[in-house]
């Protein structure tokens, strides 16, 4: 699953490296690092015309037919989103990235949580995940609402977790965000994952199991007796 995630890379640096037709930026992304469920996240999604956009959108996805008491999960499965009542108008025709610097699991040792931060290997202070997603329209402080897909984890992070988000490629984005692709095995086709060995996991701070705390320090490496 997902369920806290980093985000700080300028929007500026996503457009130069990750965006060759343009983005949008539609409101204030300052760096987080402890991002949690039922806040607005950033969200690219296509648009009729015109380059992408990113602007916020509230992490817990309820389409507008469900009603106000539906429920609103963070997370759409992979194996199911295409044909799942609940996402598959969205995996059809409303799909988006979140772009994201790394995310957070845990594992039980004993009485113990131990938080893990899992991330790109490259080294680049600024080397951007982004995370398949679904939006559908919203009627509140954020115009959409979102879900990350999430996929049986890499076979070196099933120690911490056995599901982690679908990581895409940089390369397929456009593919992705096209509303015109429709069909579910041509999106499929076009969904290429960013390769397993480019992700790293190391143990961090209890720190950040307190929601409240935010700060940089929360995915610095520690040692397992810190």
């Amino acid at each position: 699953m997902c369920g806290r995630f980093t985000y700080y890379t300028p929007p500026e640096t996503l457009l130069l490296n990750y965006f060759p037709d343009g983005l949008e930026v539609d409101g204030q992304f300052p760096p987080r690092y402890n991002i949690t469920p039922g806040v607005g996240i950033p969200m690219i999604r296509a648009r009729l015309s015109g380059p992408a956009v990113m602007a916020p959108s509230l992490w817990g996805f309820r389409p507008t037919w469900a009603g106000d008491t539906a429920p609103a999960p963070i997370n759409a499965r992979a194996e199911t989103a295409a044909r799942s009542r609940y996402f598959s108008e969205a995996f059809a025709h409303h799909r988006c990235v979140i772009p994201a610097n790394g995310w957070y699991e845990w594992t039980r040792e004993g009485p113990v949580k131990q938080p893990w931060y899992i991330t790109r290997s490259d080294d680049s202070k600024y080397a951007t995940l982004f995370f398949a997603g679904l939006w559908t329209p919203f009627e509140g402080d954020e115009t959409t609402a979102c879900a990350i897909i999430t996929e049986p984890a890499a076979e070196h992070l099933r120690h911490i977790h056995d599901r982690q988000p679908v990581v895409l490629d940089p390369g397929c984005l456009a593919d992705w965000l096209n509303p015109d692709i429709t069909d579910r095995q041509q999106i499929r086709a076009v969904s290429h994952r960013l390769p397993a060995r480019q992700l790293t996991a190391w143990p961090v701070s209890p720190a950040v199991n307190n929601p409240r705390n935010d700060s940089a320090e929360l995915i610095r490496k520690q040692s397992r007796q810190d």
